[in-house]
């Protein structure tokens, strides 16, 4: 049977996501929104191939919902903060690890205020533009500062 605390994670990971069960049954072959419901009141165990899709679907580890659903909480070295991210926090720590070292410098610069690309930043999103349209000016603003070096 499985754990609460995996169930627990699950609802968690699902509605942080945004998803209804129904949505999230949907993009999981082989089950059903009453499957999903089930697993987060700890009725029923999901295999670890659903677990690791559910993870991938709502932007969790998969670490933490096998771990909770084997009953082991693995000790971590790294900071035992966890944090849930939307899809433009994911995208933003991507197009970071994807970065120089000098572009890692500038983005740090803008984010903190440092140069003027904060302020058209803020404004993008205070206008409601895209978070794609906002990355696009962010990435765009590193370049421009690093090419004036």
């Amino acid at each position: 049977m499985a754990t609460n605390k995996v169930g627990t994670l699950i609802k968690e990971a699902r509605t942080e996501a945004g998803l209804t069960q129904e949505q999230l049954a949907r993009k999981i072959a082989g089950l059903s929104a009453s499957d999903i419901s089930m697993a987060e009141r700890g009725l029923m165990d999901l295999t670890q191939d659903q677990l690791k899709k559910i993870a991938k679907i709502t932007g969790v580890t998969q670490t933490s919902l096998l771990n909770a659903a084997k009953g082991t909480a693995k000790k971590s070295t790294a900071s035992k903060t966890s944090m849930q991210v939307t899809a433009a926090e994911r995208k933003l720590v991507e197009l970071y690890r994807k970065a120089s070292a000098d572009e890692k410098k500038a983005a740090l610069k803008a984010l903190k205020g440092e140069n003027s690309l904060t302020g058209d930043l803020l404004e993008s999103l205070l206008d409601n533009i895209s978070t794609e349209k906002v990355l696009d000016t962010l990435m765009d603003g590193v370049q421009d500062m690093l090419s004036q070096k």
